[in-house]
């Protein structure tokens, strides 16, 4: 019983110390998850060592892996994926094989087998969804085009692990043999099928049994209940047909995201994906080694900086395949110039075992982990200098001549032919509303957008309209904005807006500039850029709200 009660005050004072740091740094302006990374650091058994039963703090913190998986995996959303398009898609596994690719030459370069080489390599490839994404959220950079753009590619990622992680777990089976490998990743996509028609059968037929019961809709205490014994339910099954008990949460979490409860236990669970985040970086923190780490400082250092470095560079030439500027494509990169949370997942399956099986030897398994928390570390900094770093990078660039657009001669013939006209920046739901408007009365539209579909649907109704980017100067000659007489701002990220407002006041200092501010926090912004009138899509609301109410009082 008093194993219990140590258990109980480990845990304790992990979490205690991770609410305390984790504030600490959201005072500082930097993510929480830096503070929960600390806190198991400076509490592990290679630091201040204050847990009495680090065994079982491991074996909970391995269950909250597996219930933040869960809750990623219920997030995972297939509609959202299709709806990226095949550009995305492809960028994504672009950016996975590449750096796969790159990884696995460097490690056999300096010695290490193939299996470890093509494991670390995968380690490498993956991306933080949950520092990234939490990140972007807290810097309101997810409408960003880097920001869609990163989301798009850890979309792919995670959908990627459920292979990789039986390509790992094949190859560290007791022969290296590319037969023996090969049947074991056929043997582990077997089971794992196996487990998905369970879950699949599980959701299909027994949910709706489980649904048709009026106590179930009416308490909400039963669908977190439901969640709750999934989400262990499956890791449990995983294990027992030999899988990663996170791989198998994960899965089940991406089968009942689609379910017709997935938005009630989505929002039901927020509360506990706190706990489930907060002890897995804690958990990471616990396996850094400080004295380790000091003993090969300079093997971390260097292995850090080329990680973050290649991995930048590798996504930031995906984007431009993806016809992103130079600006946003090394932003994309620079987001994702880390080590994420599933790579600990193959980590577990790759280390060395008692039984002498695994990939992976102590060192590299150690500075895999030191390199991966330092990178996670650095995320929200990154993430932060992303964008100016593009837009220096970008100068630079274009100073040297690079990156500067191929000039279609049919397309300056037409915007030769534009003066008076209003340019609308941004083709989703708000700019086409802004152009059927304005065409319907006769006025000449010019849209700049930077999907490819929207331009193609404006050309198709005989606006003229151009890809690219409004930040750019060259996007906005060819749109004619020097002679443009207003100018809208449709985009959803309000930095993008004061960008393009800058370059259309530096080209036109006429033109009557209108923008949309998503929140009333950036109405200042955009005004101060040079916008002549900004509609705050808050306070908009609020007053389309009280219209509706006083309708029907």
């Amino acid at each position: 019983m008093e194993v219990v009660w140590d258990l109980l005050l480990d845990v304790l004072v992990l979490l205690a110390a991770a609410m305390v740091l984790g504030g600490l740094c959201e005072r500082l302006r930097q993510s929480a998850i830096v503070g929960y990374l600390l806190a198991g650091t400076l509490l592990g058994p290679k630091a201040l060592d204050l847990t009495r039963n680090d065994e079982a703090v491991s074996a909970i913190a391995q269950l909250g892996v597996a219930l933040l998986l869960f809750s990623i995996g219920l997030e995972f959303n297939w509609r959202r994926l299709r709806v990226l398009g095949p550009k995305i898609l492809l960028g994504g596994g672009l950016q996975l094989m590449l750096t796969g690719v790159v990884t696995s030459i460097i490690g056999m370069a300096v010695g290490l087998g193939t299996a470890a080489s093509v494991t670390i390599g995968a380690m490498i490839g993956l991306s933080s969804t949950a520092c990234v994404m939490r990140t972007l959220t807290d810097r309101a950079q997810l409408d960003s085009v880097h920001g869609r753009h990163a989301i798009g590619i850890l979309l792919v990622q995670d959908l990627a692990v459920v292979p990789l992680v039986f390509l790992v777990a094949a190859m560290g089976g007791r022969s290296t043999s590319s037969g023996y490998v090969v049947l074991q990743f056929v043997q582990e996509v077997l089971l794992a099928i196996l487990f998905v028609a369970i879950s699949v059968g599980a959701v299909r037929y027994v949910l709706p049994l489980v649904l048709k019961v009026p106590t179930f809709s009416r308490n909400r205490e039963l669908p977190i209940l439901f969640a709750m014994v999934t989400a262990l339910g499956s890791a449990w099954l995983a294990h027992q047909l030999e899988l990663s008990p996170a791989l198998g949460a994960f899965i089940a979490g991406m089968v009942l995201g689609e379910s017709p409860v997935a938005t009630q236990i989505r929002a039901d669970v927020a509360a506990l994906r706190t706990l489930f985040v907060t002890l897995f970086f804690a958990s990471i923190g616990m396996l850094a080694d400080l004295g380790w780490i000091y003993e090969h400082l300079g093997l971390v250092v260097l292995a850090v900086i080329g990680l973050v470095a290649c991995k930048a560079i590798i996504v930031w030439l995906v984007g431009l395949m993806l016809k992103l500027a130079h600006r946003h494509a090394i932003a994309t990169g620079i987001c994702l110039a880390q080590v994420g949370e599933f790579s600990f997942v193959l980590a577990e399956v790759a280390r060395p075992r008692p039984d002498g099986l695994g990939v992976i030897n102590h060192d590299t398994f150690m500075l895999m982990v030191s390199v991966s928390i330092v990178t996670l570390l650095l995320t929200p900094y990154l993430i932060t200098a992303g964008p100016k770093i593009g837009v220096a990078l970008e100068r630079g660039l274009r100073r040297l001549g690079i990156g500067r657009l191929a000039r279609d001669p049919d397309l300056d013939c037409q915007s030769a032919s534009l003066q008076g006209h209003v340019i609308v920046v941004g083709y989703g739901p708000a700019g086409r509303a802004v152009a059927e408007a304005l065409r319907e009365d006769g006025v000449i539209v010019a849209i700049i957008d930077l999907n490819l579909r929207s331009v193609f649907d404006a050309r198709a109704l005989g606006m003229p309209a151009y890809v690219g980017d409004a930040t750019l100067p060259e996007i906005l000659t060819l749109a004619a904005a020097h002679q443009a007489d207003q100018v809208v701002m449709a985009l959803p990220d309000h930095r993008t807006c004061v960008q393009a407002i800058r370059q259309v006041r530096a080209m036109n200092q006429s033109a009557t500039i209108v923008a949309r501010a998503r929140y009333h926090a950036y109405v200042e912004d955009l005004e101060l850029a040079g916008a002549h009138a900004v509609v705050d899509e808050e306070a908009s609301v609020g007053q389309r709200l009280g219209v509706e109410v006083r309708k029907r009082l």
